[in-house]
């Protein structure tokens, strides 16, 4: 007798309830989409299309430094967070098991288990101490941060790619006299990088978006796009608002394609 396998989207009522919660979670994004586009300040008047805000946004001088500023702190937080997520997973995945393996999976994936609040209040107490022996204000306090935020979000598509590549390839490598660092190079590497590179776009994403251990962690006059945002709408919700989301909104979108598509490559 065939067994019968439980298909979620097969009890009744699924279809709708999916769709009432896709509603509510993307209307209002829908929304500041379209009025981005607002040629009237108000949103209670839609004055037709125009793309006066998004020019109002690109000549804004304070816009240009906090973007520039954004991405400089997320190509740099993700680069390290790589860099210390593929060592990471190499370490726990290439290796046979290991007394403290389990904790070693607990501290990498931490900031992942903890509210984001807490790890912003402990990264800030640690940063004060380190700025009043120091003097140091710069924005390297910003990038340690979101670098070891981000870590658990790299190394989850990295270690994933790992578990899935097959290890008699290095082994053949092996066989054939070639060094560890020769078979890292010339196979381990070339199969993981399209985990790196997925690795690197999440890590990315999550370092542009974050606000909480940014807030927390800055000093004067070291707003990021997120933080610079959150300051403007605590005073009033411009259109300008609305064109800074959306493009803040497409970049996420474009980063976290590119994440999807590398994940999904197969191991040769």
């Amino acid at each position: 007798m065939a067994r019968r396998t439980f298909a979620l989207n097969r009890l009744p009522g699924f279809a709708l309830i999916a769709g009432i919660t896709f509603f509510l979670l993307y209307l209002p994004i829908l929304t500041l989409v379209v009025f981005s586009f607002n040629a009237e300040a108000s949103m209670s008047i839609w004055g037709g299309l125009s793309l006066d805000w998004y020019r109002a946004a690109f000549t804004n001088r304070t816009v240009q430094e906090v973007s520039l500023r954004s991405l400089v702190i997320a190509v740099s937080a993700a680069s390290v967070a790589t860099t210390v997520a593929t060592l990471a997973a190499l370490a726990t995945t290439r290796t046979a098991a290991f007394r403290g393996q389990t904790l070693i999976y607990a501290l990498i994936h931490q900031p992942l288990m903890v509210p984001e609040i807490v790890t912003g209040v402990a990264l800030l107490i640690f940063f004060a101490m380190i700025k009043v022996y120091t003097g140091y204000t710069g924005l390297a306090y910003l990038i340690a941060a979101h670098s070891a935020f981000c870590i658990p979000f790299a190394y989850l598509p990295i270690r994933a790619r790992l578990q899935t590549m097959d290890i008699t390839l290095e082994r053949a490598a092996a066989d054939l006299y070639a060094t560890p660092l020769q078979t890292f190079r010339r196979i381990t590497l070339p199969l993981l990088m399209p985990g790196i590179l997925a690795g690197f776009m999440l890590a990315f994403v999550i370092s542009l978006d974050t606000v909480v251990i940014t807030e927390l962690v800055k000093s004067a006059g070291q707003d990021t796009l997120a933080t610079y945002m959150l300051g403007q709408m605590r005073r009033a919700v411009t259109p300008e608002m609305y064109a800074i989301s959306t493009l803040f909104l497409l970049l996420s979108i474009v980063a976290v394609s590119v994440f999807f598509l590398l994940s999904r490559q197969r191991v040769g």
